[in-house]
Parts: structure tokens; sequence; C-alpha cells
């Protein structure tokens, strides 16, 4: 599942607090249910699952927002701050005009040349970036200290530090937006740095070009170990790129040792050569690099990437795909209490939403397998929810066998769940708890064999938020 950047930052703000507002303190369920219904209102029923979750975010924000503005002041505060990449690269631009290129006498020796380190620095990066591609087979890269300064400054900021009521939401948003857009912001900042220094580049050509106006620059060269033919190869190999590019000969050999130290001349088509050697090695290739990372970026920014099986997700969708959702309880040799039966409600209610349909058939007798195959008829979109009793000794013969014609019937129901009431069995055994997880593990290994997805709970006084999330992820795990 895809979508834009901004829309996703919504929804992990949104899966955050509905995730820890256990309590339904910031959010209830009549929140969560008006959320889901505008939304699928808005875009109808044919939209695809990321623009449903997009616009059921968006309204979700924006109203909990008016009553917790430090939600909305968070997400901003997370986001991507374009200013600081303006800043960056317009300093490189104003440092490269001013960097002092040339010592008091106005010298320039060819053979060290005031743009030597620019150009080994951009070439030794070119190296890194083609080494570092590689040897990670075009894997995300970790970012070097100048990208991770620059994504530190311009996004991923924690957010406001008194969140109240929303402090476990906000931690919990912070943390995955980290995580979530690292690899956005990460080719943001190799962008802003590929531009910085092309601007860094253009900047230095531009001082040169300026300080040349009122002062004459002259060339020559010295060397304790070179003579004219060596120290002519060399420049001529150094810039050959600016003399492609302007037409410029690099002078002969005679040219060269006439301008041995002492000796000088005006460092004019000098000046050209190494300007048009930087737009070569430095200002195209970083513009280009920085032209990839930016559509890059672009994609990434429009495309962003977040797992639709993950059961927050998976929840949303069914209701939204089904309509309110429909739950069928087949009690196995098992009937509730009423006090059971009132605990069994609220927990459909919490992992279904309140609007569910919740259906509980008769109870099927110990042994009586064949009755399950007349409820095979509840069609597609209901889930099946047997209800088991944790103090029945689970049983290959009987047990297990009765979960493998429950797991074939219900091969063309939404999800087929087994749910284990363990109330009075942990009750009993309360001071034994080898006891009680001794019976889990015996009623796992039939549900397991089975291949059908088993939770635990004490129904007649269900912790909503864990069982919540027990059904989600059994639901999510036998739907991989």
């Amino acid at each position: 599942m895809t979508m834009d950047e901004s829309s996703a930052a919504n929804l992990i703000a949104m899966r955050a607090v509905e995730t820890t507002d256990s309590t339904r303190a910031l959010w209830s369920d009549e929140d969560r249910a008006w959320a889901s219904r505008a939304a699928a209102e808005v875009v109808g029923a044919e939209a695809a699952p990321d623009v449903f979750l997009a616009r059921r975010a968006a309204l979700a924000t924006e109203r909990l927002g008016a009553r917790q503005p430090v939600l909305l002041r968070t997400i901003r505060a997370a986001r991507w701050r374009p200013w600081v990449g303006s800043v960056v690269v317009g300093s490189a631009f104003v440092l490269g005009v001013l960097l002092d290129q040339v010592d008091r006498t106005q010298r320039i020796n060819i053979l060290a040349p005031p743009v030597l380190g620019l150009l080994i620095w951009n070439l030794c990066v070119y190296v890194a970036i083609a080494a570092g591609y590689v040897v990670r087979y075009g894997d995300t890269a970790k970012p070097g200290p100048l990208r991770g300064a620059i994504t530190r400054m311009a996004g991923g900021r924690s957010g406001p530090r008194r969140a109240g009521a929303m402090r476990d939401a906000i931690v919990a948003f912070v943390q995955e937006w980290a995580t979530r857009s690292a690899g956005l912001y990460g080719m943001r900042g190799a962008r802003i740095l590929h531009l910085a220094a092309a601007v860094f580049g253009a900047g230095v050509i531009a001082g040169l070009y300026l300080r040349g106006v009122a002062f004459e620059y002259r060339a020559g060269w010295e060397s304790t170990f070179l003579d004219a033919p060596t120290v002519r190869s060399i420049v001529a190999f150094a810039y050959a790129p600016g003399a492609f590019i302007t037409g410029i000969t690099v002078p002969d050999v005679d040219a060269v040792a006439a301008i041995r130290s002492p000796a000088a001349e005006n460092a004019a088509r000098w000046l050209h050569l190494m300007a048009a050697t930087v737009a070569a090695i430095v200002i195209v290739p970083r513009l280009v690099l920085a032209l990839v990372a930016g559509m890059i970026e672009r994609h990434r920014s429009l495309h962003f990437a977040l797992p639709l099986d993950e059961p927050y997700f998976q929840r949303l969708l069914r209701g939204y795909r089904g309509g309110a959702a429909r739950v069928r309880v087949i009690p196995y040799s098992y009937t509730p209490s009423s006090a059971a039966m009132a605990g069994l409600e609220a927990v459909v209610a919490r992992a279904f939403g309140g609007s569910a349909a919740m259906i509980v058939a008769s109870p099927i007798e110990y042994g009586a397998d064949g009755a399950l195959a007349g409820l095979a008829k509840s069609g597609a979109g209901t889930t099946w929810l047997v209800l088991l009793n944790a103090s029945a000794t689970p049983e290959h013969e009987v047990h297990g066998a009765f979960l493998a014609q429950f797991a074939r019937e219900g091969a063309g129901a939404e999800a087929i769940l087994a749910l284990v009431d363990e109330g009075p069995w942990s009750t009993h055994w309360q001071d034994a708890p080898s006891r009680v997880a001794d019976r889990r593990a015996a009623w796992r290994q039939l549900a397991e064999e089975a291949r059908v997805p088993i939770v635990f709970v004490d129904l007649a006084a269900p912790e909503l938020a864990a069982v919540e999330q027990a059904l989600d992820e059994a639901i999510a795990n036998r739907s991989r």
C-alpha cells in the first residue's frame, strides 16, 4: 500500500492514537466508527484501500486535532522543513564566493591550483557513491555525518514536550515516523548535499572571476623534482575537461617552461581552464546526482510504503469492504454464563467495531461434529469464532477433529478463530500457574495442528485492549 507523505503522516499518527488509547479516553469507539463511515461515504465503495485509509486518517486527525491540538503540532513538527535545504544551499554558494582561493601575492601555482582540493574531494565522493552502490546492491545507505545532520535539522523532531494524555500516542508516532521516513529523508538530504556541492563549486568560480576583475592573477609553477615536460603532461591531463569544454589549448612545453618560478604570466587562460574543469568535474555531475536523488525523493514522497497486512489496517479494511462486521459464534461443548456472554459481546464490539452483528449459535454437544455442516452457509464476509472452555481437557480425537472440520467448513469465511474462555479454569488454579500454562499449551497445539488461530481470554472480565490486539494478530497471521 502506498500513499503520499502527508497522508502517511496522518495515518501513522492516528494508528498511534488508536493502538495506544486502550481506555478510549481520547478517541472513543463512536469516533472510530464515525471516521470509517464518513471516509467510506466520501471515497465510495469501490475506492482503493489506500484511498480509504488516507481519507479516514485525514478526517480523524482533523476531528481529534480540534480537541487535542498537540497532535497536529506533533505531526507538523515531524515533517520536513524545506527552509533548511534552502539555507544549506545558499550558504554553500556564499562560502564558495568568500573563500580565499589565492595567496597574498595573487599567484596561482598551476601544479597546485586553488580548486585542487575541491576536485579531489568530489572525485572521492563519486568513487564512494559507486563503491557503496555496488556493495549494497541498491539497498538504502546509512546516512553519513553531513546527510544525517541535515536530516536531523530538517525533519524528525520529537514534537511538543508536554503531551498530556497524548503522551503515549505521540511517542509511538514519533518513533514509527522516524523509522518509516528514514529512506525518504535520507534521499532528501542527499539531494540537498549534491545541490550544495554544485553551488559551492559555482561560488568558487564566481569568486575567482570577481576578484580577477580587481586584481591581476599571475600563473606559474615551481618544483624541486619535476621538469617542464613532466609538468606539461600533468597539467594537460588535469585540465583536459576544461580544455575540451572551452577549446583553450593547454600551453606547450616551451610555454610551460617559460612560467617556471620566479617567472609567471597573466592567469586568465588558466582560470578559464580551472573554471571549466570545475564545471565538468563538480557542477554538472553534482546537478545530475541531485536530479536523480530528487526523482527518487519525489517517488518516495508520493508512494510512501505502508504494510497493508498489519492487523490495524486489516481491521479497518474489513469494515470498509464488508460494511458492519458479521461474527458467528459457535460454542462447542460449552454453555457460557451470562457474565461470559456480556464479556463476549464487549470483545466482539471492541475487536470488530460497535456496529458488528454477532450471532451466537446453539452450543454443539461434545462429539457431535456433524452439526457443524449445517452452519456452513453463513457466506463470505462472516468471521467464524468457535468458543471453547479451558476447563475441558483437549483431546485430539474429539476437540482436534472438531477444529480440523471447523477449518475446512470455514475456508470461505472472512476469518476463522478459536476463542478459549479460561476464566473459570484460571480462577480455580490461580495458585498453580503452571497448570494454566500447561492447559494453554495443550489447546494451542491442537489449534496449530488444525491451522486455526487461537486466543485465550477471561470472558467474565476480559482485558479488552489485550484481546483486541491478540485477535488482530491472529487474523493477520492467518491471512499471510
